[in-house]
């Protein structure tokens, strides 16, 4: 049976973070065990995370109050390179802290192989994110 192609990985991403599959937001068997993830526009501590473990016990360790409602599809670019995708998505949801309405737009890099994000760099308004969440953007790299 074939691998799942990197477009279908990235719809296996969308469900989860719909179904609010928990603190981690994604299941662990769309992660490679030995995936990166990075997100280069956050304080320095919360840039880079090697390993399947490191990244879901980092982001158990901080859930974020909000429930996503909506995942919005902006752009889908698949490259020459067949297990890279370059996606733009923005989650609309929920601040669970203050009842406010938000949304957050990101761009992400995916290089999924054998069914599994290998590495996932994203890009993120930390700023907004931060104020929307009112927190201070250090509470981020905690």
């Amino acid at each position: 049976m074939p691998h799942p192609t990197p477009v279908e990985v990235y719809r296996q991403m969308q469900e989860a973070v719909l179904c609010e599959y928990g603190p981690t937001l994604l299941p662990a068997q769309l992660l490679a065990d030995d995936v990166v993830v990075e997100t280069p526009f956050s304080p320095p501590g919360a840039r880079r995370y090697e390993g399947r473990e490191n990244w879901l016990a980092f982001y158990a360790s901080r859930p974020l109050p909000f429930r996503c409602d909506e995942f919005h599809e902006i752009s889908t670019r698949e490259t020459a390179d067949p297990e890279v995708l370059v996606v733009e998505y923005e989650f609309t949801g929920t601040v669970t802290t203050t009842g406010l309405a938000a949304s957050a737009v990101f761009i992400a890099i995916l290089r999924v192989r054998d069914g599994k994000i290998l590495h996932w760099r994203e890009y993120q308004d930390v700023m907004g994110i931060t104020q929307v969440l009112s927190l201070r953007p250090e509470d981020l790299g905690a």
